[in-house]
Formats: C-alpha cells, sequence, structure tokens
C-alpha cells in the first residue's frame, strides 16, 4: 500500500520532511474546521522548532535523541487526526479548542530542553520532571497573552495526560472538551512513538535517557526489550480505561482522509510488537543487532 517506512502516517508523507508533515498538519486541521486561523499555531510552531534547534532565547538545543523534534512531530500529526476523526463523528470544536489541543501537542516535550546555564548532562535528566517543567515553559510562553493565559489551567491537565503514571479519571478538568483533549494526547504520545518503523531502534536511545533520569524499572537494554512486550499490554488496556478508547477516531480519520477503513497506527504497532516477541523468542542475546535499521542514521 505503502512504503514500509511510511505506512504508519496513512500517506506518502517522509517523517524526516517537516515541511510536508507540517503541510499534512494545516491540512488535517483544515478539514476540522474551515477557515481555521493559524496565526497563533503558526508562531508556536516557529518558537517550538527553534527551541529543539538551539535557537530560542536562554536554552540549549535538545540533546535528547528519543524525545527530539521528530518525536514532536509525530505526536503533532498523530493529535491532529485523531482530532480531525472525533470531528468526523460529529464531535465539533471551536478555534481556541483546536489551538488548545494543537499547541499542547507541540510543546508537550518542551521539559526536556535545558536552560543555557543548565550545562550538566543531558535534558533526559529531567525524564521524571519533564511535564511539569514543559508546564512552567507554556505559562512563561505565554505569560500577558490575553487569547491563551486564561487556559492555563486547561493547558496544565491537557499536558498532565501524557504523563505515563496520570490518572486520568481522577483529573477535575474545566470542561468536557478539555478532558477529550488530554485523552487524546495521551493517546497521541503512545501512538506516535510506538507506530514509528524506528520505534525498536530507538529503545536502546530511550534506554540511555532512562538512566540518566534514573527511571526506575530497568536494568539493561535488553530488560527494556523485553518489558515492552508488557508495556504494550498495558498501553492497551490504558488507551480503553484511562483514555475512553479514543483511538478509535483514528479508523474515521484514515477513512475520511485517505479512503483506508483501518487504523493505521495501530497496525504499525503490532508489527514492531510481533517482530519484537519473534526475536526475543529466538533467544538472541544482542536484540539490537537483529533489528533491520539503525536509528541513529535515519533520524
Amino acid at each position: 500500500m505503502f512504503p514500509d517506512d511510511q505506512i504508519h502516517t496513512g500517506s506518502h508523507i517522509d517523517m524526516r520532511d517537516n515541511k510536508a508533515l507540517l503541510l499534512e498538519v494545516k491540512n488535517t486541521a483544515g478539514l476540522i474546521l474551515p477557515g481555521f486561523d493559524f496565526t497563533r499555531f503558526n508562531a508556536a510552531f516557529a518558537d517550538v522548532e527553534r527551541l529543539f534547534a538551539g535557537l530560542y532565547p536562554g536554552y540549549r538545543a535538545c540533546n535528547t535523541a528519543y524525545h527530539d523534534f521528530r518525536h514532536t512531530l509525530q505526536v503533532l500529526l498523530a493529535m491532529t487526526r485523531l482530532m480531525h476523526g472525533a470531528s468526523v463523528e460529529g464531535v465539533g470544536f471551536t478555534d481556541r479548542e483546536i489551538n488548545l489541543g494543537l499547541i499542547s501537542a507541540l510543546m508537550h516535550d518542551t521539559g526536556y530542553i535545558q536552560k543555557l546555564e543548565d550545562k550538566a548532562g543531558t535534558g533526559a535528566k529531567y525524564t521524571l520532571t519533564h511535564i511539569s517543567r514543559g508546564i512552567r515553559f507554556v505559562e512563561n510562553y505565554y505569560a500577558g497573552d490575553d487569547y491563551f493565559e486564561p487556559e492555563m489551567k486547561n493547558f496544565h491537565d491537557i499536558l498532565s495526560c501524557t504523563g505515563i503514571h496520570t490518572m486520568v479519571a481522577e483529573t477535575e478538568f474545566a470542561s468536557k472538551k478539555a478532558a477529550l483533549l488530554g485523552r487524546m494526547l495521551g493517546t497521541a504520545d503512545l501512538l506516535g512513538q510506538m507506530a514509528d518503523r524506528l520505534y525498536l531502534e530507538k529503545l536502546v536511545i530511550l534506554y540511555n535517557e532512562f538512566e540518566e533520569g534514573a527511571v526506575p524499572g530497568f536494568n539493561s537494554e535488553a530488560d527494556l526489550y523485553r518489558k515492552t512486550v508488557s508495556f504494550y499490554r498495558r498501553t492497551k488496556a490504558r488507551f480503553k480505561n484511562e483514555f475512553g478508547n479514543v483511538n478509535r477516531f483514528m479508523i474515521s480519520h484514515f477513512r475520511k482522509r485517505w479512503n483506508i477503513d483501518a487504523n493505521l497506527y495501530e497496525e504499525a504497532i503490532e508489527k514492531n510488537i510481533n517482530y519484537l516477541k519473534y526475536v526475543l523468542k529466538a533467544g538472541q542475546k544482542d536484540i539490537y543487532h537483529c533489528l533491520r535499521r539503525n536509528a541513529i542514521s535515519l533520524q
């Protein structure tokens, strides 16, 4: 149907082409609300791109190879598609709600970026605190902004939904729509990374980030690979129980946008996990070298 390394995108978009991906985000957002004003989104996108590149005042360049700008764009695209799928099913979004959803996706990992004076290690040391740091970045970024400053609680609640231990059902959202956007972002964060053609290869990089960030529960790269299978089982349960099955909106998106009656994200994830199971079952000692691509060279 599509080239193997693009199948999870549902089109001929090259995920390494930021301009093409941004165009697809805008095309899809335009389907949610024809005539949507991209002025605020464009400004945020330009600044977040500068932030990750080390061109934003007061900050160093992104130095986390897993939670990089590519990952941010993957999540942004997945978030836009979930919102579009919901709109196809009759969920209405206002101009403000679309901005809130898209910009939350854009800024969800800004907490990994170090300030200029912070020269110790990498941003991975903030793995366990990056959400609160990202929320502070948003608060500072929109301080004094008449349009967004009233949305700070919504930003806080939506961004918090990307936390692996966040109990979404216990969060007191300001509105049902904010709750929906939070569940969508938590889902998009997981779909975007796990459907990546390089997901398995990049787990080595993720382990390095976990090690620096003192994330408990993993004692080696191989241990992370072994536990990824059970992590996926928990993720599927989380899609259902914590996020209210909002991943179902992907089918409506792909059907309407591409005339494909399937959730290509879930299909891509299943392929990744099934191949990992095959490698683990084969008892390979060096799992990484059984994988077919080099994650670093294909960034």
